[in-house]
């Protein structure tokens, strides 16, 4: 049985930051593409960051350089940290794991997300 579970998430001031996790189990994490996605209230899906199997990083323009994804293969998780919080980065954040690059955005294995909240 695969399993996603994200933690970290919470209520943070402007400018603070957060570190979410995403625990993967029932897959051989080294074979997949973990993303994280966010979806704020009212509003689509969207990837926010993408770390591949063979090593690829990207991000979503509005989170360059204040978000930055890594993974530990042994510990089977994936991370994301995330400096210099603004309030319009308020979403319910979740991890998401696609063995192809190519695979749909609603495609692969997701978690439960964690809500972030990011305000004064």
């Amino acid at each position: 049985q695969v399993q996603l579970v994200e933690s970290g998430g919470g209520l943070v001031q402007p400018g603070g930051s957060l570190r979410l996790s995403c625990a993967a189990s029932g897959i051989t994490f080294s074979f997949y593409n973990m993303h994280w996605y966010r979806q704020a209230p009212g509003k689509e899906r969207e990837q926010v960051a993408l770390f591949a199997s063979g090593g690829l990083v990207n991000y979503a323009d509005s989170v360059k350089g204040r978000f930055t994804i890594s993974r530990d293969n042994a510990k089977k998780t994936v991370y994301l940290q995330m400096n210099n919080l603004k309030p319009e980065d308020t979403a319910v954040y979740y991890c998401n794991a696609k063995i192809n690059l190519s695979d749909a955005p609603e495609a692969g294995h997701w978690g439960q997300g964690t809500q972030v909240t990011v305000s004064s």
